[in-house]
């Protein structure tokens, strides 16, 4: 009985972790009419394999003004802030005596 009932916990945890792993996508955001306008003559102006979606060589072809501008209508990701070389986070800080 004692078997059984280790057996029956031991499935049922086994199926709460399942079910609580499961992959859920999150739903796909909707494009403004802004960013639908930019996106569309993104496409016109670059798009060269006429896939629909620009690849990696597509925007590297990409002109400055045309990355700042889907930036600003949020379609392209922001640009990280450079950090120096000697502002690591890791190394001790300095201390004089």
């Amino acid at each position: 009985m004692k078997k059984l009932l280790v057996a029956a916990i031991g499935l049922l945890c086994a199926t709460a972790i399942l079910v609580q792993a499961q992959d859920t996508k999150p739903p796909k955001k909707e494009l403004t009419p802004e960013q639908q306008t930019v996106m569309k003559e993104m496409l016109a102006k670059y798009d060269t394999n006429k896939d629909g979606k620009l690849d990696k060589t597509e925007r590297a072809a990409m002109t400055q003004e045309d990355k700042d501008k889907m930036t600003k209508a949020g379609l392209g990701k922001p640009k990280k802030p450079a950090v120096p070389a000697d502002a690591s986070t890791n190394a001790p800080a300095a201390t004089t005596k």
